[in-house]
């Protein structure tokens, strides 16, 4: 078995038997892998991490050629990103990262570009910057990092240029013109500035988007579009999605 070593996002972990935990990491070299850390919970000294969810690592494991799930010899702590978790919103949302990406990105597949942007997006919110619009910025250029870009240059269907009104298509993955809005009857109207936004954010770096300003009415479409969006093509809504909006949704007894 090849002995490998890569920087590492915790995205989830469980135990596993009395002893042992089971954690799924995004790395920068290797992609998204799955790991045995046998004997932590009765020797946690053993490793030098405390195996939290989306903290940053770097880990050493045995890759099983006839397994997905490989041995993790050791896995030391880099950042802990203990702001985020002193903030209910931001762990939220940072749940929601690590889910995505889970969920997302497939197994054991390199992807340097999407490493680098979930590192970036935890540690703009661990610095202070604004959460919601942290995960906004990191969902769009997941998307497009990962392939599943919805079309928002053209008509999807056509390929014509937009320049009026247009609707937005959850089963076609993108816009549709005027002339072509009848080829999906559940599509829906969105506003141009919410298209404008979103490419606006997939075309600019992370410092320049956090700059960006945004309605409410706008950035209500673009979270609904996004999440719609996601719901539909991975077929579930995210768990930490839903906490999220429970949460946002609550409101105190006497209020």
């Amino acid at each position: 078995m090849p002995i490998l070593k890569s920087e590492a996002i915790i995205l989830s972990r469980r135990d596993f038997r009395e002893t042992s935990l089971i954690a799924n990491f995004f790395t920068r070299d290797f992609g998204k892998i799955s790991g045995i850390l046998k004997g932590i919970r009765t020797e946690p000294a053993k490793f030098a991490s405390t195996m939290e969810n989306f903290s940053y690592n770097d880990v050493i494991f045995y890759q099983k050629r006839n397994s997905s799930l490989h041995l993790i010899s050791a896995c030391d702590i880099r950042d802990n990103f203990n702001t985020i978790r002193q903030n209910i919103t931001r762990v939220g949302m940072a749940s929601i990262m690590a889910e995505l990406l889970e969920a997302i990105m497939p197994a054991e597949d390199k992807n340097e570009e999407v490493f680098n942007l979930a590192l970036e997006s935890f540690k703009e919110l661990n610095a202070g910057s604004n959460p919601d619009k942290v995960a906004t910025i990191f969902k769009i250029k997941l998307l497009v990092l990962s392939g599943f870009r919805p079309h928002f240059d053209s008509c999807v269907s056509c390929g014509a240029r937009i320049l009026g009104q247009s609707k937005f298509s959850l089963s076609l993955g993108g816009l549709l013109c005027t002339k072509c809005a009848h080829k999906d009857v559940t599509s829906r109207s969105i506003f141009r500035g919410t298209v404008a936004s979103i490419l606006h954010i997939e075309k600019n770096d992370f410092r320049i988007n956090l700059n960006l300003g945004m309605n409410p009415q706008i950035k209500k479409e673009l979270d609904l579009i996004l999440n719609s969006f996601l719901n539909f093509h991975l077929e579930r809504e995210l768990k930490s999605q839903k906490v999220l909006n429970k949460m946002n949704n609550f409101v105190p007894a006497g209020i």
